[in-house]
């Protein structure tokens, strides 16, 4: 438990150190990006659920 805290707590910190050098252009391409594949997720989710069948 304790060795994933500290890992969890590194990669936290490496995320932020990697965040402080990019530009607000840099920050808001990223958002993007992240943003269309979360779409792109849900979508994949919404199509390989089982159909509901009516009650």
């Amino acid at each position: 438990m304790l060795l994933r805290l500290a890992y969890l707590a590194a990669t936290n910190a490496l995320a932020f150190l990697r965040l402080l050098p990019m530009s607000d252009r840099d920050k808001d391409i990223e958002i993007l990006v992240l943003r269309h594949q979360l779409l792109v997720l849900q979508r994949q989710a919404r199509s390989s659920q089982p159909p509901s069948t009516p009650s």
